[in-house]
């Protein structure tokens, strides 16, 4: 009985780590921000204050549909239409839900 529990704490605590790490991350998408995104739309206080936090749940579902077809035409539409956007584009809107205009959260950092 006590192999079965130690087996069974085991696979809870994998199942655990795995789910961790395939969520988001407020930090890279606060990066990736900085990197891509405050050119045109400044600093992340300001960017993430575009929206609230249902907006940007918005414009991220449907495979980031609504996003890509806003910066369509415009210096951004090379970078939301590659690979590099869609790897980032979970971090990103973590961090821009978490910072949104509604989350009386604010960005410590840029």
């Amino acid at each position: 009985m006590k192999k079965q529990t130690s087996v069974l704490m085991a696979i809870i605590v994998a199942l655990g780590l795995m789910s961790t790490a395939a969520t988001a991350d407020i930090k890279k998408g606060q990066k990736g921000y900085l990197k891509t995104c405050k050119k045109c739309h400044g600093n992340g206080t300001k960017g993430a204050s575009m929206q609230t936090q249902d907006g940007w749940t918005a414009l991220f579902e449907n495979d980031n549909a609504l996003i890509v077809e806003k910066h369509k035409g415009t210096k951004g539409e090379k970078f939301f239409g590659s690979k590099k956007f869609k790897k980032l584009a979970p971090h990103l809107k973590d961090f821009l839900f978490h910072y949104g205009s509604d989350s009386g959260n604010v960005p410590s950092c840029g």
